[in-house]
């Protein structure tokens, strides 16, 4: 996979971004105040993540999808490696990712790539989002927050 900074000339990749986040306005908001990056593969987009920075040690990785006919074959974590490499470039210490305690898949994807739990905001989703979400079987209610620290592009 090929990764890129989408230039601001360049549309969103909005369908793929909305994926992860249901709502326009915030990853309108986020996006325009952080770096995305695309991973594409034979001229398609194979996915996207978002990078904000919190504070001079600390990115959040504010978004991270990878397009469904993409899933399952390891991209995801390629694009987990490549945001904690651009971190480190960037010269951040820590990458932060938050995603619903009803996002199995992905808190054993950041578990797996080195990110620790750290915080819970318990009714995040209820609060931000007007309409319930429902991901396993389960609303999504609270956000898990997950920490990882930066050492050359890898997690430690």
């Amino acid at each position: 996979m090929e990764f890129r900074q989408l230039q601001a000339h360049e549309p969103l990749p909005m369908d793929l971004l909305l994926e992860a986040d249901p709502s326009e306005s915030l990853v309108r908001a986020y996006s325009e105040s952080g770096w995305c990056t695309i991973g594409e593969q034979g001229g398609a987009i194979v996915g996207v993540y978002v990078l904000v920075a919190l504070s001079d040690t600390v990115v959040e990785i504010k978004n991270i999808a990878v397009a469904e006919s993409f899933r399952g074959r390891g991209y995801g974590r390629q694009l987990l490696q490549h945001a904690l490499a651009e971190a480190a470039l960037r010269g951040f210490t820590f990458v932060e990712i938050g995603t619903g305690n009803s996002s199995l898949d992905q808190l054993a994807l950041y578990q797996k790539c080195g990110f620790r739990m750290c915080a819970i905001d318990p009714d995040f989703f209820r609060r931000n989002y007007p309409q319930p979400i429902f991901e396993n079987g389960i609303e999504c209610r609270d956000m898990i927050r997950l920490r990882s620290t930066v050492n050359n592009g890898l997690s430690s």
